[in-house]
């Protein structure tokens, strides 16, 4: 169990939903087998029966491969099977039409006439189904269960059945294979939107960085603008007056030396609230992500007032890290972030499911360089870093920072109600 549990576990959510999918299709062909083939083999003696259980085989073949190669064109990854598609239409039409011989001019007895009208209709509802599959149009998709349907009426009058019998097969074939062309329509529909939504998030994820290198370009170019702008004047100025031997070029580069000092302080500055990050705007802006992507998250506390900044500093980063790989790892549906703070320490806790197999055989020994870099920043401020499985599928990363000198105020007691986005804007 465990080779198939990892097989499962590396696949992504709409890897997990096309499986499915594909299962799903492929069970039909041996619900037709079984339910049509082998059924009629007693009641029809071993040689017709075995004729036609080979003929229910060759179909629920046939319909194998339509499936998988429906599927793969409606990803994209191949062309169309239309030399497929009309190879089970015919295949769907002989079969139905010799079964219907068979009931009617084949050996006499009642369980011969059932087992060959389960033939014929069973074959008659999968066939279309599946077809529906490599269909791109919808109405084309319920059109071709319609046109079966018709078939069904004119063999069924042509080989000597009343109009009334021949309706009535007919309305049975065209509810059946219009209800597996719906459930293949809306199998289709659904892949779709599952891979959409997976490529949606991605995107969203890659666009968040981007825009978050965008405005720390843009505070870049409003604090070192100007300074380079005044500082290439300056120089120039300095050049004109050495070659003029005045004296006034060593005050123009004193001002060069001093605006360069000062762009580097004010960098410094830009660099510094770039990396030092509010608490409180992680916390809410971690939940507002994990939500955006599907994964039902908590906030338990908050931060109190008094905390130093350099301990917000520390745990935001930690909240952004963890929110960074519960998107990235895994298939998580619930997320727990908590922090407590005393009088001696705040605990930072975050907990999620949905963690890969592999990742639980690993434990913290796999952590990669982001958490490394985590325990380097908390180590500064005698702070520690947990990481690992806390349970089946489950993951915790816990932070731990010790408040030797800053007491918790009175009244600050950690709130165990949950703050959405709108109620702490970042």
């Amino acid at each position: 169990m465990r080779g198939p549990g990892r097989w499962w576990g590396r696949k992504t959510t709409p890897e997990k939903v096309e499986t499915y999918t594909r299962w799903s299709f492929h069970l039909f062909g041996v619900m037709e087998f079984l339910s049509a083939g082998v059924t009629s083999f007693a009641p029809l003696g071993p040689r017709l029966g075995g004729w036609v259980l080979l003929m229910v085989g060759v179909h629920a073949a046939v319909c194998f491969a339509t499936v998988s190669r429906a599927l793969d064109w409606t990803r994209g990854r191949r062309p169309q099977p239309v030399g497929l598609l009309c190879t089970l239409a015919a295949v769907t039409a002989a079969i139905s039409a010799a079964a219907l011989g068979i009931a009617e001019h084949g050996p006499d007895g009642e369980g011969v006439d059932t087992a060959a009208g389960g033939v014929f209709g069973v074959v008659l509802i999968f066939g279309p189904g599946i077809i529906a599959l490599g269909v791109r149009n919808r109405r084309r998709a319920f059109g071709i269960a319609g046109g079966f349907a018709a078939g069904a009426w004119a063999v069924a009058v042509a080989f000597g059945a009343s109009p009334f019998a021949a309706l009535v097969t007919a309305l049975i074939v065209l509810l059946g294979g219009t209800f597996i062309a719906f459930v293949a329509v809306f199998s289709v529909w659904l892949l779709n939107a599952v891979y959409e939504l997976d490529e949606a998030r991605e995107t969203r994820a890659r666009l968040a960085v981007a825009e978050e290198r965008l405005r720390f370009g843009r505070d870049l170019h409003d604090v070192m603008g100007r300074n380079l702008a005044v500082i290439a004047l300056k120089s120039e100025l300095a050049v004109q007056l050495a070659q003029r031997g005045r004296p006034e070029a060593v005050a123009q580069m004193v001002e060069v030396q001093r605006l360069a000092h000062e762009s580097q302080r004010e960098v410094r500055e830009v660099v510094r609230g770039y990396r030092e990050v509010d608490l409180g705007a992680e916390l809410a802006g971690a939940q507002g992500v994990l939500t955006a992507a599907g994964i039902d998250c908590t906030v338990t506390g908050r931060p109190p007032a008094g905390l130093p900044a350099g301990v917000q500093s520390a745990l935001g980063w930690v909240v952004r890290e963890a929110a960074t790989n519960v998107l990235r790892h895994g298939d998580p549906r619930r997320c727990g972030i908590r922090l407590r703070v005393s009088e001696e320490r705040v605990v930072l806790s975050v907990e999620n499911d949905g963690v890969l197999p592999e990742a639980e055989a690993g434990g913290s020994g796999s952590s990669g360089s982001g958490l490394a870099g985590l325990r380097e920043r908390l180590a500064e401020i005698d702070g520690t870093l947990e990481a690992g499985p806390a349970g089946k599928g489950i993951f915790r990363l816990t932070a731990e920072i010790p408040l030797p000198s800053v007491p918790a105020p009175s009244g600050l007691v950690p709130s165990a109600a949950v703050r959405s986005v709108s109620e702490v804007t970042p």
